[in-house]
């Protein structure tokens, strides 16, 4: 049974929309409130005309303050306005409008920049509106272009760690384009707790059925994160690991994982891992069974980079070239990146999923997404299986299509050398395209950039790439912006099986697994119960005893 999203579209709205205008009036003076002015304006899709729900950002230009608007209809805009603890500059003020004009009131006279977005496939809008003082204007409509269709090629977004509440989402989810929304609506943060008793639980009713919002915008309301901070009397922090796609509100509190990871899997859920450089994450995969993980994840935003320090150091091959325990955002995704690798060489089967953490951190919903492939009509069945079995991509930014041999990211091959075909769509020129294969770049093949009808850039390329021995393959690309802003895409890996060749790490990689989970087992000693111990032991050993391959990463 599916349940339809016109339950939140009453009341809790209008008070957020009765709150912004609170917050808007009460930022001016006396004097700048008695001439106040406003302006009014629309959003379209420029090629149907047709009106289409957006974010949008208002700054006065002289002295930078942020303003929200107000939509013209009987769903409220919901206002978003997040500031990162570690920086200041990271933040994320905006209005999520549905598909209807909108307002911006009880502004002081002055210069303002308007900028309207729309997820990812659109080019964004900015233009500058001058106010005199009263005046009440209405501007004429910004029509937002769209470089890619993906829904057209069969591919529909997803993201698997939004903090929203439930009733934002249908107009959130319309403005960022985003198909299918998995809300953290249970959170616990405190070790033995169930998530029936979460600290941070979403409060009202959370339906154990899928939420539609329309045709192909759904939401799965029962996800679970447990990020556990404290055990017993003692502050000590574990990690987040996320049970999505469950039916259930879940009884058991972790650790241990094992009870926890049977009753996800008989409800058909699927475990994500958050981070890797939490302390216990190179145990999850053995201890949770988890096959998903958060490569587009949520240190990742539009904003400044703000989390600049790593939880768990790096070592230099995981974090080329500087190493270490921080950075900027480069290092983070080469950090992220080599964690991932890691995991893949050491025979774990795991797909990149994408979450923004939203409604925590100054990000829209949607920022980081994940594309899954799909044939025929939408459905949230098969983008889910599509997802589990890795017929998909991660991005920031750019559309990264690719076939090897002719199949879609997640398909097995049959050995040998493969043959890479790629085309690639991004708002801005790229900078570079990689072949990753066994956590080493094996190819860099050059951006072509060709402009496209559309005012994007397009880069199709085409590889041979020699397999000696079992193992994987990825592409990735990051754009070239004049902001010099990080943006990337990343598929999901092919599995290559070559006969008597099997897949082994290299010592290095081994060593750091190792490692990782004996420093965790050092540090939770005496702290966490005796059965989580084992659970960490039980993976030490997996460790330990495998074979490796005579190599080194560069």
């Amino acid at each position: 049974m599916k349940t339809k999203m016109t339950q939140f579209t009453g009341g809790e709205r209008r008070r957020r929309s009765s709150t912004c205008s609170i917050f808007l009036s009460s930022i001016f003076l006396s004097s700048a409130w008695v001439s106040a002015a406003e302006f009014t304006i629309s959003v379209t899709d420029a090629a149907t005309q047709g009106p289409v729900a957006a974010r949008v950002y208002v700054e006065n230009a002289e002295t930078g303050s942020r303003h929200f608007v107000r939509a013209h209809s009987t769903l409220a805009g919901v206002v978003y306005e997040k500031k990162n603890w570690a920086n200041e500059k990271s933040i994320e003020h905006h209005t999520s409008v549905p598909a209807a004009p909108f307002v911006a009131e009880n502004l002081p006279a002055g210069t303002y920049t308007l900028t309207v977005e729309r997820g990812k496939e659109y080019f964004p809008e900015t233009r500058s509106i001058v106010l005199a003082e009263g005046e009440k204007r209405a501007v004429e409509t910004v029509a937002l272009r769209r470089w890619v269709n993906m829904a057209e090629r069969g591919w529909f977004s997803g993201e698997t760690h939004l903090h929203r509440p439930l009733n934002e989402l249908p107009v959130v989810m319309q403005a960022e384009d985003l198909n299918v929304a998995m809300p953290l609506t249970y959170w616990v943060t405190k070790a033995f707790t169930p998530p029936a008793q979460g600290n941070k639980n979403q409060s009202g009713e959370i339906p154990d059925r899928l939420m539609e919002v329309d045709a192909t915008h759904v939401i799965w309301p029962r996800n679970t994160e447990y990020e556990i901070f404290t055990v017993g009397e003692h502050k000590h922090t574990l990690g987040a690991l996320f049970v999505l796609n469950h039916r259930s509100v879940f009884d058991k509190g972790v650790p241990d994982w094992k009870p926890v990871a049977e009753q996800a899997r008989a409800e058909g859920a699927v475990m994500d891992m958050d981070k890797l450089d939490w302390p216990f994450g190179m145990t999850l995969p053995l201890t949770s069974g988890a096959t998903l993980y958060e490569l587009a994840n949520n240190h990742m935003w539009r904003c400044e980079f703000g989390l600049t320090k790593w939880v768990t150091p790096a070592p230099a091959f995981l974090q080329p070239p500087n190493g270490g325990t921080g950075g900027d955002e480069r290092d983070w995704l080469a950090y992220t990146l080599g964690q991932y690798y890691t995991l893949l060489d050491a025979g774990f089967r795991l797909v990149p999923t994408a979450g923004t953490a939203s409604g925590v951190h100054p990000v829209p919903a949607g920022f980081s997404r994940v594309y899954v492939k799909m044939d025929g009509a939408f459905s949230y069945e098969k983008w889910l299986a599509g997802l589990k079995e890795g017929r998909s991509f991660v991005t920031t930014g750019p559309m990264i299509f690719a076939e090897i041999n002719g199949q879609q990211a997640g398909a097995t091959l049959a050995g040998g050398s493969v043959k890479i075909s790629a085309k690639i769509l991004s708002e801005h020129p790229l900078a570079n395209i990689e072949v990753v294969s066994n956590g080493r770049v094996v190819a860099t093949l050059k951006p072509q950039n060709k402009p496209t009808p559309e005012g994007v850039r397009q880069s199709e390329v085409a590889a041979e790439i020699p397999a000696a021995t079992s193992g994987w393959l990825c592409l990735r690309c990051t754009e070239d912006r004049p902001d010099r802003r990080l943006r990337f895409a990343h598929t999901a890996p092919w599995w290559n099986e070559v006969p008597g060749k099997p897949l082994r790490p290299s010592q290095q990689e081994k060593d750091y697994l190792i490692a990782r989970v004996k420093a965790e087992i050092a540090r939770s000693t005496g702290i966490v119960p005796a059965s989580a111990l084992a659970e960490y032991e039980a993976a030490l050993k997996h460790f330990e005893t495998m074979p490796t391959e005579e190599r080194q990463k560069d």
